[in-house]
């Protein structure tokens, strides 16, 4: 390590954020990791699977995982994020937030904090849709593999169960919330996305009925360690869905909504389309589309969809969603085609969402869709979706380029 250079400040420990801060560590520079979440990984590591290699989020996260353990130049910092930046090209002072870390780095993982907490939170890594302890594994690769208390639903010393079980001292329920201020040479973004609100589609009627998911909450419903535990499950009445229909551009390229295509959402609804032809070969799947836009390997999606009889693609905007009686859905839409208006009765939708920036609440240069700017002060680098957005593949080259932004 070169001990005379400041290290690099990489905010955001998702896929790009990983690749950044391995590729910097791995020339000998020092890296500061931080990651607001509990656990590094992202939105990657929710997936059930992720394109063109359909690779499970184990295979390319632990690679990066043993990476990041084996170096001694990448410090790490989970439940933190940057409240503020300040400086210029290699020298930027930035002050990190810390949350109170209840549970200690001693821990075990043996959880039977778990076992004895009498609190439950809505499980955020599936979305909500299950429930899990206020002390809990966030999933079970999660790095760093330990507990976390949620502060919301804690009791703390009215309760302290946790404390009592513990064989390791290993939970302190009087930790405090912990400022660093620290010195860096260059700043890295790669603060990632998140999910349009489909509950401001009004026409889709997302927030009124059970049956109707979003692409990403469907990773959560078909992966195996996901809601249905490999099943795919209707909420409403725990059945398998025997008609599922794909909305395309829900929300995207709507000046009322997002503007701009998303990019990743068309090959992620035809990889989600041949998942379910997988498991449920006898499934009806139409997905109704605007455009396709589909690039590289992605191709290989289209061709097998198309010559899956069970698949229908439809060349249509969907105008409206309601539900019947017995929680089905009925859907209207024009086949361009065909010049027809058709409805269409599914037992699941799935809204294709389109990316929308996470943001730091920090004085950086954006655009009017609120990614942000390559052109910001000089030293600070925007990296994969938090410029625009991309699939994982492209956002790994994207972080490879911002480390070598970040050391020259």
């Amino acid at each position: 390590m070169n001990k005379t250079q400041k290290p690099v400040l990489v905010i955001g420990g998702g896929i790009s954020g990983i690749t950044t801060a391995v590729e910097i560590a791995e020339v000998g520079k020092e890296v500061i990791l931080i990651e607001k979440e509990p656990y590094l990984g992202g939105n990657v590591v929710k997936f059930n699977n992720y394109f063109p290699k359909l690779c499970p989020p184990t295979c390319g996260l632990e690679i990066n995982f043993r990476r990041i353990k084996q170096n001694p130049g990448i410090n790490y910092f989970t439940s933190t994020e940057v409240v503020e930046i300040a400086g210029e090209k290699g020298n930027f002072k930035a002050k990190l937030k810390t949350e109170p870390l209840y549970i200690k780095n001693n821990c075990t993982a043996c959880g039977k904090c778990a076992e004895v907490c009498p609190e439950e939170r809505p499980n955020d890594f599936n979305y909500g849709f299950t429930k899990n302890k206020a002390a809990y594994l966030p999933h079970e690769m999660a790095f760093p593999y330990k507990y976390f208390i949620d502060d919301e639903y804690c009791k703390k010393e009215s309760c302290n169960k946790c404390v009592e079980v513990c064989n390791y001292d290993a939970i302190d329920l009087n930790a405090k919330e912990e400022i660093r201020e620290i010195e860096v040479s260059s700043v890295v973004i790669a603060t990632g996305w998140k999910n349009y609100d489909a509950s401001k589609i009004d026409n889709l009627n997302y927030s009124t009925s059970k049956n109707i998911i979003t692409n990403v909450e469907f990773e959560r419903f078909i992966a195996s360690n996901g809601i249905g535990e490999n099943k795919l499950l209707r909420l409403s009445d725990k059945n398998e869905p025997k008609k599922i229909a794909f909305v395309q551009c829900a929300g995207s390229r709507d000046e009322n909504h997002l503007p701009y295509c998303s990019a990743v959402c068309c090959s992620a609804s035809l990889k989600h389309a041949l998942t379910i032809q997988e498991l449920y070969p006898k499934s009806e799947i139409k997905i109704f589309y605007i455009d396709l836009r589909v690039a590289g390997r992605n191709e290989d999606f289209l061709v097998k969809v198309q010559n899956n009889k069970n698949i229908e693609l439809i060349k249509g905007k969907v105008g409206k969603i309601t539900e019947t009686e017995n929680n089905n859905l009925i859907l209207e839409a024009e086949d361009i085609l065909s010049g027809k208006k058709i409805k269409y009765e599914a037992d699941m939708v799935v809204l294709a969402t389109g990316i929308v920036p996470s943001n730091l609440n920090l004085n950086l240069e954006k655009d009017k869709n609120q990614f942000m700017l390559d052109i910001q002060t000089e030293g600070i680098i925007p990296v994969a979706c938090s410029r625009k957005p991309m699939d994982v593949s492209s956002s790994v080259k994207d972080a490879t380029a911002a480390a070598l932004k970040a050391i020259q």
